[in-house]
């Protein structure tokens, strides 16, 4: 019946030719050739966004004309069509203009990806590497402009980050550095928190979260000549709690943390901070075969005689088997990850917080906003290990007896 009364309360306006229906489709056709001419000079963010937002408008249009009084509806309408104008996505993308960028961890995976990406761009890349002679620094060199530099920075390390600092001072004097983009880490090792030794807790903290401060703090004023940019690459598993990820989540949490304060204080600097929270990308984290039989060891030698027996090795056995396969499930295209970090770097208003990949911004949204007892159900779904521990299995044997 409502539809019907829509129906015929829009079919009296056309019928009698009021004129404020004939204004309204004027300013439709205004706003949407106007809005498109602004979505075309600009890059628009988000363009399904942009599409459901004037899906919206046009709803809004039917529902004010066939509830209100026909001028009423057309000022409103017509108030609605100027708040999405002014508030449209765009984004307006400041030049390369040969700005100087430090990205920690270039050995490989995005940090890797990214040097070659924005020395490509035209960006001054300092490269900082663990191993300066390692295949990754050889790649960059031989690969990569005469613009990127490859400096040895182990980030653990103060006095490879004091001297990357004087010979980046030297280079860039008073132009400044225009990005820090922190993103060498670890995984450790995926486990259950409680089979994790302490060494790998503190190996997670030093190099993801205690390195990355240091850098920060070494070369932020350097940041400030620039009014520059703070990006600091987390993880998903940093702003959600996962199964296996105690150590590694624990670090990353403590660095998206980190960057949200400085995004607070360093706002009066002039310089923007943002945190990349990566979805699962295939990258050289998750390690090799040899690696994790090296960290299943020490994981073994470390447990008590009771923590043992209650899990089984047949469970431990099983987290090694996850850690192999990991990469088949996660993404080998790190482009996602590379826009995100070009528009923290580039764009006059970059965004807070960037979730690139698959189920990223969805797990956080479903942590954020729904009850406790569903998003532990929704991450149950997503992750893969099934194998329950030996003491468990046990105790469901001998109910099942009974």
């Amino acid at each position: 019946m409502s539809v019907c009364l829509l129906s015929r309360r829009m079919d009296t306006y056309i019928s009698t030719a009021d004129p404020s229906v004939l204004l309204c489709l004027g300013v439709t056709a205004a706003f949407g050739i106007i809005a498109f001419y602004k979505a075309k000079k600009n890059q628009v963010e988000k363009k399904c966004i942009f599409a459901r937002g004037l899906l919206v408008l046009l709803l809004l249009e039917i529902l004010c004309f066939a509830t209100l009084k026909s001028y009423v509806g057309l000022i409103l309408f017509s108030m609605a069509c100027l708040i999405c104008y002014i508030y449209l996505p765009v984004q307006t993308m400041l030049p390369v203009d040969n700005k100087a960028v430090l990205i920690t961890g270039s050995d490989s995976g995005i940090g890797h990806a990214l040097a070659k990406y924005l020395d490509n761009l035209g960006f001054v890349v300092f490269a900082g590497v663990l191993n300066k002679k390692g295949p990754g620094a050889e790649e960059l060199k031989r690969s990569c402009s005469q613009r990127l530099r490859v400096l040895q920075l182990d980030i653990t390390s103060s006095a490879q980050i004091k001297e990357a600092y004087l010979n980046i001072s030297e280079m860039v004097q008073n132009t400044g550095l225009w990005g820090i983009v922190n993103n060498a880490g670890i995984l450790g090792y995926a486990a259950d928190g409680e089979l994790l030794p302490m060494s790998v807790y503190k190996q997670c903290m030093d190099v993801n979260f205690f390195g990355h401060v240091e850098v920060t703090k070494m070369f932020l004023p350097l940041l400030r000549k620039s009014k520059g940019r703070l990006i600091n690459i987390s993880s998903m598993a940093g702003g959600i709690p996962m199964p296996s990820f105690a150590a590694y989540g624990a670090s990353k949490a403590a660095l998206s943390m980190f960057s949200g304060v400085m995004r607070q204080e360093l706002a009066k600097w002039g310089i923007k901070v943002a945190a990349v929270h990566p979805a699962g990308f295939r990258t050289c984290i998750h390690g090799t075969s040899e690696l994790w039989a090296k960290q299943e060891k020490h994981l073994l030698e470390n447990l008590t005689p009771d923590v043992k027996k209650d899990y089984g090795e047949d469970y431990i056995e099983a987290l090694k088997n996850f850690l192999l396969h990991m990469p088949a499930h996660c993404d080998s295209d790190l482009s996602p990850v590379l826009d995100d970090v070009l528009h923290a770097l580039l764009a006059k208003s970059p965004h807070g917080l960037y979730t690139p990949g698959k189920s990223a911004y969805l797990a956080l949204c479903t942590f954020c906003y729904f009850p406790l007892w569903f998003y532990d159900f929704f991450i149950s779904k997503m992750h893969s290990i099934k194998n329950v521990p030996s003491a468990l299995r046990a105790s469901e044997a001998k109910n099942k007896n009974m």
